[in-house]
């Protein structure tokens, strides 16, 4: 990578996120001289006006479309105004911001419940729009697919006359360091390592799951996210673009590993050291059946995740318990 790769002003939309939190970190392990951010307070993405004037003040080289809304089964399912609103928003505020700001390279992060419910398994990239999603977290899902829709129909109509070049990534489920730890709006595991946790403390003699524990679920590291996002921008466009097609254009990202809910549960209550007994709730909706993405592409073109399961989810409690407080 030459120097001057290296010095371009990258804006990294969703710092304080984890996944932009792990973006940052990459990037400045790899060298990059100019990475800007900006807090909620300092920039609100769902205002129009405010982005605009930030991206045409600051013009940054690329960016990093990592902000979201984002949240568990049950944040989903309570809040489906504020899941698709927001993600709208914020995703149509900063890609049609940075067109018009003159940036060359964005890259668009979304999601794997973007495919249907019942999609064949591994899921792969054709599998968009062929079926029904999943009730409990469509709002987010039709939003996250918008702005897949939103990178390619810039690429189409701009590609060529702007030379712009906004590509699209869908990850499986995220874990790590910097997660969110809310009782009731957090995902899977960050939601199972307080509850053994604090079980663990109070010496409770269950710990309660919601669902039925059969469900089975593929989960990538964030800092494997975070390199696989670098491996992706920065990939030759020639290569890129040999390798999807303008209606077609995200790559899925994911370990190619699956568990069910009750292996998870039996793993991370083994890491927190919890003695007690596991009960399933099955009044609470499990979601889908299965949600592996197929990850032939990612790693036909060089791209492996690297860090176990096992491994990851002992950092992330070692980081669980090195925070002050859980909100």
């Amino acid at each position: 990578m030459i120097n001057s790769e290296l010095h371009q002003k990258i804006y990294v939309a969703g710092h304080r996120g984890m996944v932009g939190n792990s973006i940052v970190s990459t990037l400045h392990d790899s060298g990059y001289e100019r990475v800007i951010f900006r807090s909620h307070e300092e920039l609100n993405l769902i205002n129009q006006e405010k982005v605009e004037q930030f991206f045409f003040a600051e013009k940054p080289d690329q960016v990093y479309l990592a902000a979201a809304k984002v949240g568990g089964i049950y944040a989903n399912d309570n809040y489906p105004a504020e899941f698709i609103y927001d993600n709208l928003m914020i995703q149509a505020n900063i890609i049609n911001s940075a067109f018009k700001a003159g940036v060359k390279r964005l890259l668009f992060l979304g999601s794997s419940c973007i495919y249907p419910k019942h999609a064949s398994q591994p899921m792969t990239e054709d599998e968009l729009l062929t079926g029904k999603l999943e009730p409990t977290n469509e709002p987010y899902a039709i939003a996250k697919i918008a702005g897949i829709k939103l990178c390619e129909s810039y690429n189409r109509q701009y590609g060529s006359s702007h030379g712009i070049d906004y590509r699209t990534i869908m990850p499986t489920n995220l874990y790590g360091p910097n997660d969110n730890y809310h009782e009731k709006n957090s995902h899977v595991i960050p939601a199972m390592i307080r509850r053994f946790h604090e079980a663990k403390i109070q010496k409770k003699d269950f710990v309660k799951i919601w669902g039925t524990g059969k469900p089975k679920r593929e989960f990538l590291h964030v800092d494997d996210l975070a390199k696989a996002s670098l491996f992706v921008m920065n990939l030759d466009k020639q290569i890129y673009e040999s390798n999807v097609s303008q209606m077609s254009s995200h790559i899925n990202i994911g370990s190619g590993q699956e568990f069910s809910i009750r292996e998870l549960a039996d793993i991370i209550k083994n890491i927190v050291g919890y003695s007690g007994r596991v009960i399933f709730d099955n009044t609470i909706p499990d979601g889908s059946p299965r949600k592996l993405v197929d990850t032939s592409l990612i790693n036909k073109l060089g791209w492996k995740s690297s860090i176990m399961l096992n491994e990851g989810l002992k950092q992330t409690y070692r980081n669980f318990l090195s925070l002050e407080t859980v909100d």
